[in-house]
């Protein structure tokens, strides 16, 4: 890749990024509001889509409040955080055969790697806050993502199993004879399960839970530092759809009637809608009832779904 393309991806990905995160939040109201029964945004332009612009000039003039009990150099950087570790995460993705930002060798442990970092940024937020709710936000948070974490991981050995590679581009390459969520449908509901506790979203925003905790880990927060922590949230739900596509359903790989950006694009669609149903039609767990829910459950199912897999491609291999 020369350099005038490899800078022009590097562009064109965090333009999408950022354009897609402010898009989403005005789809997810508008899909909300129909499958609910009831209005969505419909007053500030055609179809209301000028609320997001409305949105976003509220958060730059907001008051960029800091508490004053708060630990102020933690209090500002820990937005930043999700920001960062979620757009380091879509450096490894590739969008179709020579549109990916750094194909590494070992991009889905990369992938692992950045997306665990977002962690440090409930923590950091909700300690720098010095407020109680935020705390127990934070701890609610980092335990949720962190165990989850493991159940990611295992998922993702059986595609690794499968394809013989760490490499991103190489697993959606060796899907051309069939996709992976035939053979892996399983790691694929235990990565999807995962993906949204990672992401925090209904069901499992316990560690946001306004009925409990107010707005849990960034209730001290206004302005754009609290835009950057919803930024980070639609940019997740936007990267585990990505890779479930990835990983899963062939990535870029389609019909030629249109190009492979284009099959990826549609496909990760699909399942932004689907983060987005989840919210308008299920409730949300207690805090015990969802780590029982992963160690007791996905955890077995994730490594008997690894030893399955790892026994069929030896037998197979003989």
């Amino acid at each position: 890749m020369n350099t005038g393309h490899y800078w022009l991806v590097i562009g064109g990905v965090l333009f999408v990024l950022l354009n897609t995160a402010a898009g989403l939040i005005w789809l997810e109201r508008r899909m909300l509001a129909l499958w609910q029964d009831r209005y969505g945004p419909n007053r500030a332009g055609p179809f209301g889509l000028l609320v997001v612009l409305a949105d976003t000039i509220k958060l730059f003039f907001k008051e960029d409040w800091i508490p004053p009990f708060a630990d102020k150099v933690v209090f500002v950087f820990a937005p930043a955080v999700v920001v960062a570790s979620v757009l380091m995460s879509f450096t490894v993705i590739p969008f179709a055969p020579n549109v990916v930002v750094a194909d590494f060798n070992v991009g889905l442990l990369f992938f692992l790697a950045m997306s665990s970092m977002g962690v440090y940024s409930i923590v950091l937020g909700g300690w720098a806050s010095n407020n109680k709710y935020a705390l127990l936000g934070a701890m609610r948070g980092a335990s949720q993502m962190i165990s989850y974490e493991v159940f990611m991981g295992l998922s993702l050995m059986g595609v690794v199993v499968l394809s013989g590679s760490f490499n991103l581009r190489e697993i959606v390459e060796a899907q051309r004879g069939g996709w992976y969520i035939l053979p892996q449908c399983i790691g694929f509901l235990i990565f999807f399960i995962a993906g949204i506790a990672e992401t925090h979203r209904l069901p499992f925003d316990i560690p946001e839970a306004e009925s409990e905790l107010v707005a849990g880990f960034h209730a001290e927060y206004s302005g754009m530092k609290f835009g950057m922590f919803f930024i980070g949230e639609y940019m997740g739900i936007t990267l585990i759809s990505a890779m479930v596509v990835t990983l899963y359903f062939g990535g870029w790989l389609g019909p030629a009637f249109l190009p492979p950006v284009i099959w990826f694009v549609l496909k990760t669609f699909v399942f932004i809608m689907l983060f987005i149903l989840l919210r308008a039609s299920m409730p949300r767990p207690r805090y015990d009832q969802l780590m029982e829910y992963g160690w007791k459950i996905l955890f077995p199912l994730s490594l008997v779904n690894l030893m399955v897999t790892a026994a069929i491609k030896l037998i197979s291999n003989e």
